[in-house]
């Protein structure tokens, strides 16, 4: 039973509902058009009135839940590479070449494949202007135990094409792939790749499912997972392929064993300083506390965004304006974090001398 595409636009239009995720066309478009402007300080904001002093504030809380993405040599690494891979996939008609990025939880690795998405989309539609039906990327995520028609199943949602349990595999998967192919895709973005086990049916099946639909539509494919080289991505025949197809990318925790490293980590600290929007306090006070920063945080860029963002959102409410070492303190970060036991002076001079944080 063919499934029959919607008659509507295949490209977002007008308003969308907030809480559309990224795996949906609508939510990926909605996120990659979105731009965050800096709400201007107000020298006179003390004086505002209550409502008025309220809503001010109001817009810096929010500008600060959605604080900048520091581009860091990861993400720049990734972008690199796919563009590159973009150039030479033109041609291939099959065995297109691919990357993985891959590393521990908390490195990164949605970030850098989102904010890859985001280039290319935003890329494509300074190319080509105007209305259109062009869905330059697709988003999904691989369901935990998945099986080939779940996958499949994500790709038809993030279309929004209609299904129904009568559609088999076959009727998916050939709707998925002439859509993509009408739309123009060009970039396939998997994430939670991990949940892929090649020791099993159900992950050996998927595989080829995904390596089915990288035969069929002409896009380059971009695979995240955690530590995806110890859930038996790369072994047997199928992990041969992938092995031999695919690039990879590792993101790791940033590094502070050299003074190269750590003036690149105080250097991402006054980035995020840099974007901050209060009134009281002052440029450096972050970058002077990096070490600090750094044993909090295990060099994780997440648990460095969601901190200072935290601090910056505390001190908004209690109408300090500026942010204190009690501020970075009282904020609690992910179990990670917490738990993982700071370097003590004999650890650290070791990892000088190493050059490994």
């Amino acid at each position: 039973m063919a499934v029959t595409p919607p008659a509507t636009s295949w490209h977002a239009t007008g308003s969308v509902s907030a809480d559309e995720p990224l795996t949906t066309k609508e939510g990926w478009a909605r996120w990659a058009n979105h731009t965050s402007s800096p709400p201007e300080l107000d020298p006179g904001w003390r004086a505002l009135p209550a409502a008025a002093r309220a809503a001010y504030d109001d817009r810096r809380l929010d500008y600060h839940s959605d604080l900048i993405v520091v581009n860091t040599p990861t993400i720049r690494e990734v972008i690199t590479t796919v563009r590159r891979l973009l150039v030479l996939n033109r041609r291939q008609i099959s065995a297109r070449r691919g990357l993985i990025v891959t590393g521990g939880a908390g490195t990164g690795k949605t970030t850098a494949i989102t904010q890859l998405g985001r280039a290319h989309e935003l890329g494509v539609a300074l190319r080509h202007p105007g209305p259109g039906q062009r869905i330059p990327v697709t988003y999904i995520t691989v369901p935990p135990a998945a099986t080939p028609r779940m996958v499949a199943v994500e790709f038809a949602r993030f279309l929004g094409l209609p299904l129904t349990t009568r559609h088999n595999l076959a009727d998916v998967t050939n709707a998925v792939c002439a859509v993509l192919c009408d739309v123009g895709c060009e970039l396939v973005l998997v994430d939670e790749i991990h949940n892929l086990n090649l020791a099993t049916r159900a992950g050996a099946e998927v595989s080829d499912q995904l390596k089915y639909f990288s035969e069929r539509i002409p896009a380059t494919f971009v695979y995240a997972g955690i530590n995806v080289e110890r859930a038996n991505l790369f072994t047997g025949i199928r992990g041969q392929q992938l092995a031999s197809r695919f690039t990879t990318v590792a993101t790791r925790p940033f590094a502070y064993g050299t003074p190269a490293q750590r003036d690149t980590w105080r250097a991402l600290v006054a980035t995020l300083e840099q974007a901050l929007r209060l009134h009281q306090h002052r440029p450096g006070t972050l970058a002077r506390h990096g070490e600090y920063l750094y044993q909090r945080t295990h060099g994780m860029i997440g648990s460095l965004s969601h901190l200072v963002r935290g601090a910056a959102i505390d001190a908004i409410l209690d109408g300090t304006e500026k942010i204190t070492k009690a501020h970075l303190e009282a904020i609690r970060l992910d179990h990670a974090a917490e738990t993982t036991p700071a370097a003590g002076p004999k650890q650290k001079r070791s990892t000088r001398r190493s050059g490994v944080a």
